[in-house]
């Protein structure tokens, strides 16, 4: 880290001399690998090396970073360590912006409301109301865990009815499987996971918060760095087009990465949605998910939303 930092200062002091060298580009392109809850344009790119390949021409390497936590994304962003996450929730992306870490949406990812949900333990079902004063495992500051928060409110209660303890989702699978946990925070295979070992899905996020993932990058990096971002959102958009075109071979690359059968990979890429170009819609649902997340704490204060999205994302 400390590494890259030098080199990011001094390419700065001597920026005539860095474009020359690598055509705008930076040396290294340090970028954040999720394939949860679905995520087939990221599966695609990184099996086939599609960023690889693209950046080979300017000399840039490309490392991937496995990071599952939309918080932790963030902090890494803001610690240097990152350029660009895959996959990012917009509930992260906000509270990251809120507090002052300026994280930016160059591309579109995924609408899946129906891949997020609260899963209640083995002979354990529970309605939404029910959750009071119950455990509850998962990762704090994503958008399940504005989906619990979202749940509780509908039945009129609020996070201190619950007893919630922050952990990632594998480790909050392994809880409510367990019975350690009352009820998890999951997504996509891991929901199906649970199910599959008994537990019951208390709700899912549609029609209570609007799910929209994208691809993120550090605000100074896409600033310094604007044709690394494009070359990026090209080769995103490249994925998609792969896998529309190569659906069931994509599919079936989804199913072995997240280690499920091929027809619950299939029910997870149709429930995904996927999308590249933001939309007027997606800007006006950041301001709503904003207004939520300040509204019940969980976001420092508010930004205005539409200078969180780079140019490129508003691009067909």
């Amino acid at each position: 880290m400390k590494l890259k930092t030098t080199v990011i200062a001094l390419s700065a002091l001597f920026a005539g001399a860095a474009c020359a060298a690598t055509g705008g580009m930076p040396e290294v392109l340090d970028v954040v690998y999720v394939k949860a809850p679905f995520n087939l344009q990221n599966m695609v790119m990184k099996d086939q090396k599609m960023l690889e390949k693209a950046f080979a021409p300017y000399g840039t390497e490309v490392k991937w970073h496995d990071i599952n936590s939309g918080a932790q994304q963030a902090q890494a962003m803001a610690a240097g360590a990152i350029d660009i996450s895959a996959v990012m929730n917009t509930a992260s992306l906000l509270m990251a912006n809120g507090a002052g870490n300026p994280v930016v949406i160059i591309n579109g990812v995924s609408h899946p409301a129906d891949t997020f949900a609260i899963v209640s333990a083995k002979g354990k079902p529970l309605t939404v109301k029910e959750l009071k004063g119950k455990k509850i495992a998962g990762p704090r500051g994503t958008v399940l865990h504005q989906l619990m928060v979202a749940a509780l409110k509908s039945e009129c209660l609020s996070a201190k009815d619950v007893e919630f303890v922050s952990m990632g989702i594998p480790a909050a699978l392994s809880a409510v499987v367990s019975g350690n946990a009352d009820a998890a925070l999951l997504a996509a295979s891991a929901v199906i996971k649970a199910e599959e070992a008994g537990c019951k899905v208390v709700t899912t996020a549609k029609d209570l918060v609007n799910v929209n993932l994208v691809v993120t990058a550090s605000q100074p990096f896409a600033r310094q760095f604007p044709n690394a971002v494009k070359l990026t959102v090209k080769t995103q958009r490249a994925a998609l087009d792969w896998i529309n075109k190569n659906w069931d071979k994509a599919v079936a690359l989804g199913a072995k990465e997240h280690g499920i059968s091929l027809e619950d990979a299939k029910k997870l890429a149709q429930w995904s949605n996927y999308y590249n170009t933001v939309t007027t819609t997606d800007v006006k649902g950041l301001a709503l998910d904003q207004d939520f997340l300040v509204e019940n704490g969980m976001m420092a204060k508010k930004v205005n939303v539409k200078n969180l999205v780079f140019p490129t994302a508003f691009t067909k």
